[in-house]
């Protein structure tokens, strides 16, 4: 029986314009925005997050959208306006959550508490990665990157990141202590190389990818928005929303390099509409 095993949900849909996950070295934040695009042209891709669950505890990464974006389940402007904190990041990231698809309305049919996770690790503060913390408000941490936090405080990502959506969560902030990765920086989580968050800076600063790996070296990637589908790595498009083109590229890059590796499992980006649930086991 294997010791880790990695469930994948979707946690809801996100709705942009094609520039934002697939825009290239040419997009902008104009374009990725979508506000001057066709809507019939968006795309509504999958969110994602993932519940690790090894000897030494279980591990949520991200957490998807909250129950407020979606009451009753259906898309809602409205509500979605509310929880997201302003109009224009609803114009460039619409979602919608069915009932039941919560974090944590998924864990609870798997018997799992939010009280039972040993920490959430959140990637990055987007709002489809973070909006969904008050659904498991009780976890024991909530682990983040130092260098996102930093990088969420800038007066020109006010938009991009509202604090209400981790008001009331007990935010733990880490500076990296390993070395992994396209810039040198990672976080070995539980200091013996099994569960490392690895630095994948150019789309937001502090943005990490989680690496999972078993005793005998097999590994999975789950590189959240360092690039949006396997398509990205493959073709090397990056995505419109950057804070760093070139680091974008370079971490990209990364990514290609880490997929190809003889003993990666599976490499996942968190919006990509190829992947459905399903459970990974090392």
């Amino acid at each position: 029986m294997s010791d880790i095993r990695i469930h994948v949900f979707h946690t809801g849909e996100v709705c942009v314009a094609p520039d934002l996950p697939f825009g290239g070295d040419h997009s902008n934040a104009i374009k990725a925005s979508g506000v001057f695009g066709k809507k019939e042209d968006r795309l509504w891709l999958p969110v994602s997050a993932y519940l690790i669950e090894c000897p030494r505890g279980k591990f949520l990464v991200d957490t998807g959208w909250a129950r407020d974006m979606s009451p009753e389940g259906e898309f809602d402007k409205k509500a979605q306006i509310k929880s997201l904190g302003s109009v224009m990041l609803y114009e460039v990231n619409q979602g919608r959550i069915g009932l039941g698809q919560c974090i944590d309305e998924q864990l609870l049919k798997m018997g799992i508490r939010d009280s039972d996770i040993d920490a959430v690790l959140l990637t990055h503060l987007d709002c489809d990665h973070a909006n969904g913390l008050k659904q498991v408000k009780n976890a024991k941490k909530f682990l983040v990157a130092a260098d996102e936090v930093k990088f969420a405080g800038r007066i020109t990502n006010r938009v991009r990141y509202y604090k209400n959506w981790w008001k009331d969560i007990p935010l733990t902030e880490f500076d990296w202590n390993d070395s992994q990765g396209p810039a040198g920086k990672s976080y070995d989580l539980l200091g013996d190389g099994s569960i490392e968050l690895i630095n994948i800076p150019g789309h937001a600063d502090g943005l990490f990818a989680v690496k999972v790996k078993n005793e005998e070296g097999k590994f999975v990637l789950l590189f959240s928005d360092g690039g949006y589908a396997r398509k990205s790595w493959e073709e090397m498009i990056t995505s419109g929303i950057a804070a760093d083109k070139e680091q974008q590229k370079k971490s990209l890059a990364w990514i290609h390099e880490q997929s190809l590796d003889e003993n990666c499992v599976e490499s996942l980006a968190n919006h990509d509409p190829d992947i459905q649930p399903h459970v990974i086991e090392l």
